[in-house]
């Protein structure tokens, strides 16, 4: 069975089939999925899902480009979704410097350290989404030892990966990976240790190839799976039973 680590079934691109897809997930060979809140709302609508489908669970966390309107009662209200039983981690949280529109660097940092503490008063594990922002997301989850997670849609360089795992931490990839002009992806695949490493989609975003463009979904995480086997000299079965065992245990689901 394959674990998506990371899919968005809030977003309005699924309203008019979510219940019939995310229904059929398990028969597709999908068994597991951790959809992550990019503000409070979505963090509830996360839980929601959770409650309707066994094989899904939730993450709740504001995301970078959505903290605009951050105030510190959000983190109260976190708090209070995190205590859910179908709640495995803090996420999707972090820094995003790529869109001139994103609220500004120093408050993006002010909201992701809030959400570390959370994380590490919780002992609960973090999704960090980072983009552009390399350097600075880095120092700050070297602020918070304690802490682990992982950093979805990994795009940073060998070096920080190998830093990463040295700190615990977990490595994500999804349909990027399989772009023609990815570059840094492949070689930090074939360095990072298997079980160091989880396949996502970042539905409905990044569909892989052959799918490039098209709207996302998790019963398309196997080619991200066989895109690593591919580039580690490995089955897609090893792949796919070694990224199903590090989702298990990196976000503690029985």
């Amino acid at each position: 069975m394959l674990f998506d680590t990371h899919a968005h079934y809030d977003d309005d691109w699924f309203d008019e089939d979510r219940d019939a897809l995310l229904s059929s997930m398990p028969e597709r060979g999908v068994g597991l999925i951790v959809n992550p809140g990019i503000t409070v709302e979505t963090s509830r609508m996360a839980i929601a899902m959770a409650e309707q489908y066994p094989h899904m669970y939730a993450a709740v966390g504001i995301h970078p480009e959505n903290c605009h309107d951050f105030v510190p009662a959000h983190i109260d209200e976190l708090r209070e979704l995190a205590r859910h039983p179908k709640v495995v981690a803090i996420g999707e949280i972090g820094l995003d410097y790529y869109w001139d529109t994103n609220p500004p660097k120093e408050f993006q940092q002010e909201v992701l350290r809030a959400q570390m503490a959370l994380a590490q008063e919780l002992q609960l594990p973090v999704i960090i989404h980072d983009r552009d922002a390399h350097a600075d997301t880095l120092a700050i989850v070297k602020e918070f030892p304690e802490v682990t997670g992982v950093f979805h849609c990994y795009s940073g360089s060998v070096e920080d990966a190998r830093t990463l795992v040295k700190m615990g931490w977990m490595l994500s990839f999804n349909g990027a990976a399989t772009f023609k002009n990815a570059r840094k992806a492949p070689e930090v695949i074939a360095e990072v240790p298997l079980e160091r490493l989880m396949i996502e989609t970042d539905a409905p975003y990044l569909a892989p190839v052959p799918h490039r463009g098209k709207r996302n979904d998790s019963s398309l995480v196997h080619l991200v799976a066989e895109k690593i086997a591919q580039i580690k000299g490995l089955t897609a079965e090893e792949v796919e039973k070694a990224t199903w065992d590090n989702g298990k245990r990196f976000f503690n689901i029985p």
